[in-house]
């Protein structure tokens, strides 16, 4: 099988494409509290926006970091986490325990708009949340960033480096498995080809399998780890705009934002693909 060797890296469009700018009205759980219309946690994560720097993506117009993942990882590791060291437990190959997580969260968490589980447009779950609700009743149910944050800290639990990466619209979980031979693509990091898309949003994907769409766009990953949920300083360095390697040297230039009309049209393309999942 041909494989789609893609670079990934930061850019500036990635902002229009997650942010999210009103929101139905809702009952928050206790376990939240809600300021001016938005919904926070008790680690002061607004949990109905990816943008900002209190956004549970923390995404800006030069920056990306996933930092709910940073809730069930490290000293915060619990549920999620516990699942992927079982699973490693019971499969030692290394490409057997990837395809078992995988499998994990696409049979398990059922594809399900925020709108219609939560009331508001966007809000994410956590990984132990998420993880808690399938411990309890066999299945949960989100969309694709709740299932892009499960898959990556169960991965971190199962011996798997992993990020997060994030298109218009779209976001999903990476991990590292060079050695991996049934990807449809294959993408390279910060120079480090062997990284795998983890695509569970649709019942038939296998690991490995892109949708089309992606494939030739520009994406942003962040590999995640045990960091401190708190932000670091924000980064003064422009963001790098990578494409696709289609054989020739491929290119990694600075570009500047977008601009108005650009946020304007990737904004629309995202109401219109929110309810949509991937299926192979």
């Amino acid at each position: 099988m041909n494989r789609t060797k893609i670079l990934l890296g930061l850019i500036p469009v990635l902002v229009a494409g997650l942010a999210v700018t009103s929101y139905a009205s809702a009952t928050p759980s206790a376990d939240f509290h809600e300021v001016e219309g938005e919904v926070f946690d008790d680690w002061e994560i607004c949990r109905t926006t990816a943008c900002g720097e209190d956004g549970f993506y923390q995404l800006t117009e030069t920056t990306f970091r996933p930092v709910i993942a940073y809730e069930s990882l490290g000293e915060e590791a619990a549920v999620a986490y516990s699942l992927g060291e079982q699973i490693a437990a019971q499969y030692p190959d290394k490409i057997q325990r990837a395809e078992a997580v995988f499998r994990f969260v696409r049979d398990r968490v059922r594809y399900t708009p925020d709108i219609d589980q939560f009331n508001y447009e966007e809000f994410a779950q956590n990984a132990d949340e998420l993880a808690t609700t399938i411990d309890q009743d066999g299945v949960g149910y989100g969309d694709c960033e709740d299932s892009a944050v499960l898959l990556a800290v169960m991965y971190q639990g199962a011996g798997y480096r992993s990020a997060i990466a994030v298109g218009s619209g779209h976001t999903a979980a990476l991990v590292y498995l060079p050695d991996y031979e049934k990807a449809t693509a294959v993408f390279e990091l910060k120079g480090e080809p062997g990284w795998v898309w983890a695509e569970a949003t649709g019942k038939n994907n296998p690991l490995g399998w892109v949708p089309k769409e992606l494939t030739g766009v520009k994406l942003g990953a962040y590999e995640i780890g045990e960091e401190e949920i708190a932000s670091p300083e924000p980064s003064t360095a422009p963001s790098t705009a990578v494409t696709p390697k289609t054989g020739g040297a491929s290119s990694s230039v600075p570009i500047p934002f977008f601009g108005v009309i650009g946020f304007i049209w990737l904004m629309s393309l995202f109401r219109r693909r929110r309810r949509v999942h991937y299926r192979r």
